[in-house]
């Protein structure tokens, strides 16, 4: 775990106003915690039966994502994914 607890903590409706250019909502602040954006996840803690994230945490999530290649997947890596995807699908009756 990094050194959240040590940084400068905000609940996440806190957080939705935190990032530079426009207000997040809650929901994708949710989906970037569970699902990440091009493998990379914005760091939360739970404390007191609160989610909360830090400003830094909030910094380090959008510099990696500056750091990524747009479009660092291949050709091949994206026909995987969708094969895997089909197959998920399948299994599942969809």
């Amino acid at each position: 775990m990094s050194k959240i607890l040590e940084e400068t903590l905000l609940s996440l409706p806190d957080a939705c106003s935190a990032f530079p250019g426009r207000k997040v909502s809650r929901a994708t602040l949710h989906r970037w915690r569970l699902s990440g954006v091009r493998g990379v996840v914005l760091e939360t803690v739970m404390i007191g039966g609160r989610r909360l994230t830090s400003l830094e945490a909030i910094k380090r999530f959008l510099d990696a994502q500056n750091e990524q290649p747009v479009d660092s997947m291949t050709a091949t890596d994206r026909a995987v994914r969708s094969a895997v995807a089909r197959a998920s699908l399948k299994a599942r009756g969809v």
